[in-house]
Order: structure tokens, then C-alpha cells, then sequence
């Protein structure tokens, strides 16, 4: 299976734990929802689909026929069979499939912390343990760290042969890597003050959410936060 198709899969999952959706509503709430699917068609997404139910992680149910318009001059609504309107096919989650995306939520290795993967992987934080959201946001941290490094790097030994405009893209390049670390480190610092406030609480162990601990997201004073679905590379 392909990264991209491995993220595709998380995203369905993730989207169908909130609720059962069909095609055009799941592919509807990729793209508004999760940016980093914008590209993704019919064509890519159903094969997708058919692939979780041939898993057993999704099961395929029959959704409400489509209202036909009255035939002309009787008034009444013709039948699904005579409009040949089909109805459309809900996606559901089973209880194997949400023990699935439980298990894919857990995991915090390096792919978890690329651009694509890492922008999936924040939109479902609010279903991700806490120390688990630590790891991923420490090495997203890590991961862009290195690459502003090796950019910089670059930049000195490359300056003098580039000319301003090439400079000019490598220098936003740098400042959009350095941004999304900054913002990264006010997520976990955010994180561990949400933590530390807990265990020095009497009423801690009564204040969860969904996830088994509360999210601890910061307060911005502007809107020039990134966009986790952003390529940095």
C-alpha cells in the first residue's frame, strides 16, 4: 500500500467514526475538511472504499432513495423503479474497523510526522491521546528542525551563485519551516501546561474528553498560523 493510499484510508476512517456517510458526502467533507485531498477524485476514492469493506473495516448499507417530482398533472411522486433513481450507498464503520483506526491512531513513528501524513494525522487529534499527540508534534518538531538546518546550509554555500528572485523563494522557503516551528512549539508547550495543570488539580481525574484526556490548543493573537496541510519541503 502506498503513503498516500495508507493516509487516504485514515482519513475515510477517521471521518466515518463521527458518522456514516456516503460517497459524495465523504469525498465532499476530504476536501473541505482535510485540504491535503483536494486532488483526490471518484476514481481514486471508491476504490479506496471498496478496499476497507473487502477488509471488513467498513460495510456497505442502502441509504434513502432520492425524492423523484410529482408526474405532470397527477400530483404524486412516481416510484423509485419508474424515476429509475437508485438509492445511494451509506459506508459505515464496523466495530473491527474502529479498533483499526484506534490502532493507526496510536502509532507515532517517522511517517506520522511528514507533511501529508502529519496534516491527516492533526485533523483527528481530538481523537488521539494526549501522549500520543505529544510524540507526533515532538517529532514534526524534530523532522523540520533537521530540514531548516540543512537549508540554511544550502543557502551559504549556494548564495553568491543565485540570483535575487532564486534567494528571494529560498528565503520564504526557510521562513514558512521556521513559522510552522513556532507554532509547533506553542502546541506543546500548550500540550504540557494542559498536562501539568491536571496532575496538580484535586478534580483532574473528572475532566476528560473523548480522547481519555483534554486538548490543550493555544490561544492566537493573529490568524498567520500554518496550515498543517502546507508542503514545507
Amino acid at each position: 500500500m502506498s503513503r498516500r493510499s495508507g493516509i487516504l484510508e485514515f482519513a475515510v476512517l477517521g471521518l466515518l467514526r463521527e458518522s456514516p456517510m456516503h460517497g459524495y458526502e465523504l469525498r465532499k467533507r476530504l476536501n473541505t475538511s482535510l485540504g491535503i485531498f483536494r486532488a483526490f477524485s471518484y476514481g481514486t476514492l471508491y476504490p479506496c472504499l471498496k478496499t476497507l469493506v473487502a477488509n471488513g473495516w467498513l460495510i456497505e448499507e442502502p441509504g434513502s432513495v432520492p425524492a423523484s417530482p410529482p408526474a405532470a398533472g397527477l400530483g404524486v411522486a412516481p416510484t423509485s423503479s419508474l424515476g429509475g433513481r437508485r438509492a445511494k450507498i451509506v459506508y459505515r464503520l464496523t466495530a473491527e474497523g474502529k479498533e483499526h483506526f484506534e490502532e493507526l491512531l496510536s502509532h507515532t513513528g517517522p511517517d506520522s510526522w511528514e507533511d501529508e501524513h502529519f496534516a491527516a494525522r492533526f485533523a483527528f487529534f481530538g481523537q488521539t491521546e494526549r501522549e500520543v499527540r505529544m510524540r507526533v508534534l515532538e517529532g514534526r518538531r524534530s523532522r523540520l528542525e533537521e530540514r531548516l538546518e540543512k537549508m540554511r546550509a544550502s543557502l551559504a554555500r549556494t548564495r553568491e551563485r543565485l540570483d535575487d528572485y532564486t534567494l528571494e523563494l529560498q528565503r520564504h522557503g526557510m521562513e514558512s519551516v521556521e513559522r510552522e516551528v513556532r507554532w509547533l512549539n506553542e502546541l506543546i508547550e500548550s500540550e504540557r501546561s494542559g498536562r501539568d495543570q491536571r496532575r496538580s488539580s484535586p478534580e483532574s481525574s473528572n475532566q476528560h474528553d473523548s480522547s481519555g484526556e483534554a486538548g490543550g490548543l493555544p490561544r492566537h493573537r493573529d490568524d498567520n498560523r500554518p496550515d498543517p496541510s502546507d508542503d514545507t519541503k
